[in-house]
């Protein structure tokens, strides 16, 4: 069976004599020989058929799922992997999420451009069915695969838009959608460059260079480059990307794995644009991989402040191999190190299903350029350490809910007034309509302290204590009884920015969002203030004056 031999393929084609054990080779032959005569006996036997391509892809995916989260089986022509590999799928360029009032998929947000802009789809549109199947009950994933398909290919959308009596139906044509890579830049505070990087695909690097270019015509005179929740990707592009700021023949990131041929280090290759323009890099733990190579590279050679939380400590790179008929393997060949010698992989997977993470005691140190010291073994930990405020879980609730995606797209549907992104604000007399629809329309929110004290209560009475404690329960339960009147009204300094941005993103798509939603941006501000502030900026950069620095700020220090 043709996926029998993918399986051997995997296995078999390894290096052989690589291995610890002289009894490896026979360990894999005896087990071949195993699972062959496994598989034969449930195709035989077993009471119900199997769908071989099924079966043995459970096979497949159990034994990687013990390798480690990167290393992946693709079947022949799988389109997950080209739209990682280059960003770029076939299909209307649209978010969309599950509405359960209506047990239907809607339309989120539309890219701007896209078929699905260009078709005239907005935010709340109801799907009814796609080329006359009815999508009822479907989830987001079912109904992605079927909005998407070959470039070019015309298909019949009937959906509902809330407030009108009659459905519409549109034909759209899908075509080749390439997700950017610099979605916003912008100059900020009349001299400050701002890129928002949100992946590392084909042809990042060349985005980024453009972007900068064009700041550098404005009059940028220093720059933020915004790398938070940017998963990674191309090892190269990050490469390309930290040489527009590092010199020619700089070693940016070298990778060791098993076999000689996954030895490799990459170099600068050409001379950069901005040799000298201050840098601030922001990022969080969503910044990962190619995310970190390219902050990790720029804080070993102390040419930009790291600003932000701990990335995410991805130090793993995964290459893909060619299977037979037309499948593919990503897996995991080495790991990578930047310059200063240390790899920031943050977890140890030890194929039995536990994870290991490096505590810090245990990390080692190494410099920086200028004999800055750094750690390894926990991701790039930012030489300034800035959280954004915590938001209540009750808000993250109100975010998720049907109720208020409605309320945003009844409203900027309505408004005729929205101001340019970054000058969006909420008026008392729209939050007190908001508030009214919001409890009109039967709310509901998870409030955790509900769940901790019922919890306790429990614990309690386990222990023999609830008797004498059932009082004092019943008083922080009175205490925090839920009140979602008053909980608007305590949390709405926290709402009204994110209502701003929202609203944002509806009337001026992606990049309108991300410029409003700046303006309440506390890690994005600090970084401008540092770059505003020479002095400061090299004190941070200066190993000598590390020290005094903390001192002088200690609320900025990790």
């Amino acid at each position: 069976m043709k996926q029998l031999l993918i399986i051997a393929a995997i296995l078999i084609h390894a290096p052989l004599m690589a291995q610890e054990r002289e009894n490896h080779p026979s360990q894999v032959i005896r087990n071949l020989e195993i699972f062959s005569e496994i598989y034969k006996n449930l195709d035989l036997y077993y009471v119900d058929t199997l769908a071989a391509d099924t079966a043995i892809e459970w096979a497949i995916n159990g034994m990687l799922s013990r390798v480690d989260p990167y290393t992946t089986y693709y079947p022949a022509d799988d389109e997950d992997l080209r739209q990682m590999a280059t960003g770029k799928y076939a299909g209307i360029g649209s978010i969309i999420r599950f509405h359960k009032g209506h047990d239907r998929v809607v339309i989120s947000e539309p890219y701007q451009g896209t078929p699905s802009d260009k078709a005239g789809l907005k935010s709340g549109d109801i799907i009814l069915s796609i080329d006359g199947k009815d999508i009822k009950g479907m989830t987001p994933t079912r109904v992605t695969t079927m909005l998407r398909g070959d470039a070019g290919t015309t298909f019949q959308l009937r959906f509902q838009r809330p407030g009108e009596a009659k459905p519409r139906t549109v034909s759209i044509t899908r075509q080749t959608i390439q997700l950017p890579s610099v979605p916003y830049s912008s100059i900020m505070n009349d001299s400050i460059g701002y890129i928002a990087l949100t992946g590392f695909t084909e042809g990042t690097a060349r985005e980024v260079r453009g972007a900068l270019s064009q700041l550098m015509a404005q009059g940028a005179t220093s720059l933020i480059l915004d790398l938070r929740e940017n998963p990674g990707g191309s090892l190269s592009e990050a490469v390309d990307i930290a040489n527009l700021f590092l010199p020619k023949g700089q070693k940016i990131v070298y990778t060791k794995g098993k076999q000689p041929s996954t030895n490799r280090e990459y170099y600068t290759t050409t001379d950069p644009i901005c040799p000298d323009l201050p840098l601030a890099v922001l990022v969080n733990q969503g910044s990962a991989s190619a995310s970190e190579i390219v902050s990790g590279s720029l804080q070993d050679m102390d040419r930009a402040v790291i600003i932000g939380t701990r990335t995410y400590g991805k130090g793993l790179v995964q290459a893909i191999r060619d299977l037979p008929y037309r499948g593919e393997l990503k897996i995991t060949t080495s790991r990578y190190y930047i310059p200063s010698g240390r790899c920031i992989q943050a977890h140890q997977y030890n194929h039995d299903g536990s994870i290991k993470t490096l505590p810090d005691s245990l990390q080692k140190e190494f410099r920086t350029a200028n004999g800055r010291t750094v750690r390894d073994g926990g991701g790039i930990k930012p030489d300034i350490h800035s959280e954004p405020d915590t938001l209540a879980t009750m808000i993250y609730d109100l975010v998720q809910s049907d109720q208020f995606f409605d309320w945003l797209n009844t409203y900027t549907s309505q408004a005729t007034d929205i101001p340019q992104p970054g000058y969006i604000t909420v008026s008392d007399s729209t939050y007190d309509h908001f508030c009214r629809y919001i409890k009109e329309h039967d709310f509901q929110y998870n409030r955790r302290t509900d769940e901790v004290i019922k919890l306790l209560r429990e614990v309690a009475r386990r222990e023999g204590y609830l008797d004498i404690a059932s009082d004092e329960l019943q008083a922080l339960e009175d205490k925090v009884k839920p009140d979602l009147a008053a909980d608007l009204v305590r949390h709405k300094d926290d709402i009204l920015p994110i209502i701003a941005d929202e609203i944002a993103t509806r009337r001026y798509y992606q990049q309108g969002a991300i410029r409003q939603q700046l303006t309440t941006d506390t890690v994005f501000h600090q970084a401008v203030q540092i770059l505003q502030d020479p002095l400061r900026y090299r004190q941070i950069l200066t190993p000598s004056n590390t020290n005094t620095y903390a001192t002088q700020h200690p609320k900025n220090q990790p």
